[in-house]
């Protein structure tokens, strides 16, 4: 079994990075195999919006996207991570999520049987990440709304969630659900 985790901060060993490290962890201490990939450390440009992608066998535009597709699109438990920026996704995370119009012009679904949602903030703005981010699940997949695990909250300075040891066992909970999750189904 494999669990992919996709990170949208832009901050390498950052809040969102941290506890995706977490659930990762525990997914991996319980047999799963896992990978991880934050976007900000490869070449992800915005989707163009030409509208005819279904006339193209591949995207026409030559960055690291399609690979990661590839591979995201396979993985059984997937995890999406994003900090909160003006109440919403990361510019990052909306270029992924955006990027992957050229499977659903396709008709291509993902294969995940479980996802993970990871959302920090520093303020306000949690409810709208998540529910962005719950919104491309539920269109990039038949996933029911229980086999969508959150872990969310609050953190201003990198760093901030290793002194929260409630929100660190939160994220490893999600890990061992969806390791659970995808055993039992």
């Amino acid at each position: 079994m494999k669990i992919m985790a996709i990170v949208g901060s832009p901050r390498p060993k950052g809040n969102t990075d941290l506890l995706i490290d977490q659930a990762l962890e525990e997914a991996a201490s319980r047999g799963a195999e896992t990978e991880k990939i934050i976007l900000s450390q490869y070449q992800v440009n915005p989707c163009l919006g030409h509208q005819n992608c279904s006339s193209f066998e591949k995207c026409q535009q030559d960055d690291d996207i399609p690979a990661i597709l590839d591979r995201f699109r396979g993985a059984e438990g997937i995890i999406l991570g994003s900090p909160v920026y003006y109440y919403g996704v990361t510019a990052q995370m909306k270029a992924f999520i955006d990027r992957n119009y050229f499977l659903a012009r396709h008709g291509i679904r993902l294969s995940a049987r479980c996802t993970g949602l990871v959302v920090v903030a520093g303020g306000g703005g949690i409810d709208q990440t998540v529910r962005a981010l719950r919104r491309y699940i539920k269109l990039a997949t038949e996933m029911p709304d229980e086999k969508i695990l959150i872990v969310s909250g609050y953190a201003s300075q990198p760093g901030d969630v290793n002194s929260n040891p409630s929100l660190l066992e939160e994220a490893r909970k999600m890990g061992a659900q969806m390791v659970e999750m995808l055993r039992t189904n």
